[in-house]
């Protein structure tokens, strides 16, 4: 009997993903005579059966359309607000799930998607999931797709703000998306001939940011980049945030609920903190160089639009092997990009896992030789 297949997209959106829809929609229809219905807006949809039939008249035209033709959201199944209060709806989402006879969920996200994909496994779903992010920070994949796409238009933005940062012999610091990675902001900094990279892997001191600059003013060079992820900070706040999570860690293991409060409060002040590093920094940067300086925060720009040709053939790529391995009975599993392959790799493997940058890679290396500050 024709397998039955249901597919949505959740978290943010991204480009490649009508892509990857197309991928597995078409692959399962044409090569395996499967039945597709796709869940409106993620979890969500799955809950309240907002269905949508996928077929090949609702395929056709996608692969260059940004975002999600299913739409998306960022509920949980064992945290979906309902009113003014969040609700555990596992339950209601398995039960959905056998409702419309379904073989297989194919859950296409980041890590949210791919912690949430692991819960649902962990009862009695088959799920496969596809790796959806522009931070490019999910586990046990080579690239996410979204990722390439995000990528060329932070580096564009650096290459037109190169100009205006010359015409007025200013500092411009433009922070690029990327959570609590630096994949994006360090790709298009490399790229776009940023002066400085500030990611989270490495903390930074914001002194030697400063003298970094002043060192290129001396030398005859008015202007300055700065490219910023969102998730970078300062070797203090970095040194802070560690003791925290060893707090609330203590805290957790002797099981003692007042000082786990306190320790939990103390991290999420911190959290908090962050917010608006990026212009602090720049008035930091403005007053101990003495240069003037102004922010620009690219933000939900770098998600939008076309996607790459590099993402629609990775999406497509995934997504039609994501196909293949359903026809073999494959589940439990994230269908990762691995070189010019796929590879199945286990769930458990990868939600609730990061992938960072890593402080020997490639980039970081060539951006050191070429005389790029990284803040350390």
């Amino acid at each position: 009997m024709a397998k039955h297949i249901g597919i949505l997209t959740a978290g943010g959106d991204g480009p490649g993903l009508n892509a990857a829809l197309r991928g597995v929609g078409k692959a399962a229809l044409g090569a395996y005579g499967m039945n597709v219905i796709g869940f409106r807006d993620g979890f969500r949809g799955l809950m309240e059966n907002r269905t949508m039939r996928l077929d090949r008249a609702a395929l056709s035209g996608i692969l260059t359309i940004g975002g999600t033709i299913l739409g998306t959201s960022r509920d949980k199944p064992h945290r979906m607000p309902m009113g003014d209060q969040e609700m555990d709806m596992t339950d209601v989402i398995v039960a959905n799930y056998h409702k419309h006879n379904l073989d297989v969920l194919v859950c296409v996200g980041g890590g949210g998607t791919q912690k949430n994909a692991y819960r649902l496994m962990q009862h009695g779903l088959n799920v496969i999931t596809l790796p959806k992010t522009i931070d490019n920070d999910v586990a046990r994949t080579d690239v996410t797709f979204g990722y390439d796409t995000a990528l060329g238009i932070a580096t564009e933005a650096i290459d037109r703000l190169h100009s205006t940062a010359h015409s007025h012999h200013r500092i411009i610091v433009v922070e690029v998306m990327g959570h609590n990675t630096g994949w994006l902001a360090l790709g298009a900094g490399v790229a776009g001939g940023a002066d400085v990279i500030l990611i989270p892997e490495i903390p930074y001191d914001v002194e030697k940011v400063a003298e970094a600059i002043l060192e290129r003013y001396r030398g005859g060079k008015a202007f300055s980049i700065v490219a910023v992820s969102e998730g970078a900070m300062s070797q203090e706040t970095a040194a802070a945030l560690d003791e925290a999570n060893k707090a609330v860690a203590k805290a957790q293991k002797k099981g003692d609920s007042d000082k786990l409060a306190k320790a939990e409060t103390r991290l999420a002040e911190l959290e908090a903190g962050r917010v608006g590093n990026t212009v602090r920094l720049t008035q930091q940067l403005e007053q101990l160089t003495r240069l003037e300086s102004r922010v620009t925060i690219l933000g939900h720009l770098q998600r939008g639009g076309t996607p790459s040709a590099a993402d629609r053939l990775l999406a497509t790529r995934l997504g039609t092997a994501c196909a293949d391995l359903i026809a073999q009975g494959v589940s439990g599993v994230l269908v990762a990009a691995r070189g010019d392959g796929v590879e199945p790799v286990p769930l458990a493997e990868v939600a609730g896992r990061r992938k960072t940058v890593p402080l020997d890679h490639p980039w970081i290396e060539s951006a050191r030789r070429i005389g790029t500050c990284l803040g350390d």
